[in-house]
């Protein structure tokens, strides 16, 4: 029986255009998706756009058209995109279609007939940029999220019983594969066992959504709304008996890739909708960090968002695919520049797998008129040789490995040090020293260096194509091997080169990339940046508020200039965010005697801190301990680790730091005022 594979990106908002942030996460699907058919798997591949909800209809407002028009716009580009960097997507869903509108309506019944809907009133406040109710804020707070202020709202709504499932959540967090990677599920076990309220879960302010079955006054809640996408592209709640069939083969999905700032709704709110409906779980819910630029994340309020298209013309997809996959250690923040994205182009795909390539196969069309040449079993076979086949055969196993773990940056790292190997044995054993010599030895000796060559530029191109489906395809049809898609990847073994095979026509697959390519990349860019603007068309903001950018907890306010002698007001002191948090993770940082490195809970997330405190306490001392840290100091890196927050203490004679503490109980989280 064929193995059935479902993989999703989120449905992206179309509040703005979109970027390369929203090209990391489909280009990881898309990863895994053509390895997975590859492996033999019977793969489906979600992807789309998800167009609902008061934010775009004031986005629409602002820039002039219907939120249909807005939605159709934008959700265009994104599909362009996608086709343009050869997505290998199976489906792409809008939330406006009419297929979506009317399973979603039945979602709802479904969770409202099995009791866990009912109708309230809600009072309270309400973040429009990411549609989040933000329990126990107060007017003008921000954001938990993304740090701008938000509004009142009171209407009358339908909510949804989320405190019932408190703990059939957590029992399903125990399974460490459920949510990843660790850190996340630190972060939402700790956000349910904070205690959990019921959801309100439509809006009757605006209209812009789809309507609560039987009561159209009401929308509904654009979260259950977009999430619901995962099983109504698949055809759940249809009456169509080819969509029924397609939800029982695919679901429940094998893997949910999302970005960390969607870490709750995807993690908390999704299980409860699908446990309230008596439907499976996915198995897997994988959260990447943010690919900051600048070292700060990509939006358009900072003006620092790259856009794909300006890769794609300079260097080409490829280029772009590998650089996020092996630059960026997925789950972790990750940042972009020109530069690096050169650097590693020309020493890892000019110099590395394009220059093997271009090499081993112009020398196999020179000496042995561009046909694979029969290696030597005899004398003239060396242990260097069976290291290089081990090396092989390693690499194989690891990337495989690593690769399913979604480790994407050590796989291909493994990758790599097979071409590094063989670069080296090209180089120790001078095949264009032994092509000049005429004798039987050399003769036997120029095949089996060759042919050995040319087997692991194989294997390291069969392992590369699903991240670089176009260059490999390339290599592979120089090689004469046909078409790549054909290749059964999980039968991948060392001395499978058919001898004799005839090669194609060697071109170069990847040319190197000099300055230029940098500064036409910045240039592009430059000219599509206009005036710094907000995305929404928000409420009036403070100063700080409106420098605040989307899910940047961390944005630090302009300093505002003392009065009185160097005092602040209680204004100024009011904007510093301190939290109180505890001590998960505390380790020493490498090489550095005062620093540790530290995993804080505050309640909402688990923030990474490096603290310079190591000379006053030791790491297994902290553990579990209660400490007091700056929330919303901008991120800054300290011996390459990011440090999100600093702990407060003070400073005795000598320099010795002492941590603020309590004598009382504190909860994690709360404000200090």
């Amino acid at each position: 029986m064929t193995r059935k594979f479902y993989i999703t990106t989120p449905i992206y908002y179309v509040n703005a255009r979109p970027h390369i942030g929203h090209a990391y996460t489909t280009i990881a699907c898309d990863t895994i998706a053509r390895r997975q058919r590859l492996l033999g798997a019977d793969t489906f591949f979600l992807t789309g756009t998800d167009e609902h909800g008061q934010k775009i209809e004031r986005a629409a407002q602002a820039a002039g058209k219907t939120p249909q028009q807005f939605t159709d716009e934008v959700s265009g580009e994104f599909r362009a995109l996608w086709q343009r960097m050869g997505i290998s997507n199976d489906d792409f869903i809008r939330t406006t279609e009419d297929r979506h509108k009317k399973r979603v309506q039945e979602l709802f019944r479904r969770i409202r007939d099995n009791g866990y809907i009912y109708k309230g009133r809600y009072s309270g406040q309400y973040c429009f940029s990411d549609e989040l109710y933000v329990d126990g804020a107060k007017p003008g707070d921000p954001c938990p999220i993304c740090n701008r202020p938000t509004e009142t709202v009171e209407e009358e709504n339908y909510f949804f019983k989320l405190s019932a499932f408190q703990d059939e959540l957590l029992e399903l967090y125990a399974n460490p594969d459920f949510v990843r990677p660790e850190t996340r599920r630190n972060e939402v076990i700790s956000f349910v066992k904070s205690g959990l309220r019921d959801l309100s879960i439509s809006r009757s302010t605006f209209s812009w959504g789809i309507p609560v079955p039987d009561d159209p006054k009401h929308v509904i809640y654009v979260w259950l709304d977009a999430l619901a996408n995962y099983i109504t592209a698949i055809g759940y709640g249809s009456s169509h008996a080819g969509a029924q069939a397609a939800f029982q083969k695919y679901w429940p999905a094998d893997v949910h890739m999302i970005g960390k700032e969607i870490v709750r709704f995807h993690c908390v709110y999704w299980p409860a909708f699908l446990l309230a409906a008596g439907l499976p779980l996915p198995k897997a819910i994988v959260a990447h960090g943010w690919l900051l630029f600048e070292e700060s994340k990509m939006s358009k309020s900072r003006g620092n968002i790259v856009r794909t298209e300006t890769i794609l013309d300079v260097l080409g997809a490829d280029a772009l695919r590998y650089f996020l996959l092996r630059e960026v250690v997925f789950g972790q923040d990750g940042s972009f520049s020109f530069d690096a994205l050169v650097q590693r182009y020309n020493s890892d795909l000019a110099n590395g797998l394009g220059n093997l390539a271009s090499r081993t196969l112009t020398m196999i069309n020179r000496y042995f008129k561009g046909e694979v040449p029969y290696p030597s079993h005899g004398a003239s076979r060396t242990a260097a040789d069976d290291a290089i086949a081990t090396t092989a055969r390693q690499a194989i196993h690891e990337f495989a490995t690593l690769f399913d773990q979604f480790q994407f940056s050590r796989a291909l790292e493994t990758a790599w040090g097979l071409i590094a190997a063989v670069d080296k044995y090209i180089v120790e054993n001078e095949p264009w020293s032994l092509g000049e010599k005429q004798d039987e030895d050399s003769r036997s000796r120029l095949a089996t260096v060759l042919y050995t060559s040319a087997e692991a530029l194989r294997i390291a191109t069969a392992l590369a194509h699903p991240v670089m489906p176009d260059a490999t395809a390339r290599i592979w049809t120089q090689m004469g091997l046909g078409d790549i898609k054909k290749l059964a990847l999980a039968d991948l073994a060392w001395g499978q080169l058919p001898l004799g095979t005839k090669l194609g026509e060697v071109q170069p697959v990847f040319p190197r990339a000099d300055k230029s390519a940098i500064e036409r990349m910045q240039s592009m860019e430059d000219q599509q940046r206009g005036p710094v603007v907000e995305e929404t068309m928000a409420p009036a903001t403070t100063p700080a508020a409106a420098q605040a950018t989307p899910n940047e907890k961390s944005a630090t306010p302009p300093a505002t200039p003392a009065s009185d002698g160097g005092k602040i007001t209680i204004d100024d002191f009011a904007k510093i965010e301190l939290r109180v948090g505890v001590v998960k993770v505390a380790e020493r940082v490498p090489k550095a005697d005062k620093l540790l490195r530290l995993e804080i809970d505050i309640g909402t997330e688990v923030r990474q801190v490096v603290a310079g405190i190591a000379e006053a306490y030791a790491p297994e001392t902290l553990i579990g301990r209660k400490v007091v840290i700056v929330a919303n100091l901008a991120p800054r890196k300290l011996r390459g680790l990011e440090s999100n927050g600093m702990i407060v203490a003070a400073s005795l004679e000598g320099g010795k730091p002492v941590l603020a503490s309590f004598l009382e109980d504190v909860p994690v989280g709360a404000r200090l005022k």
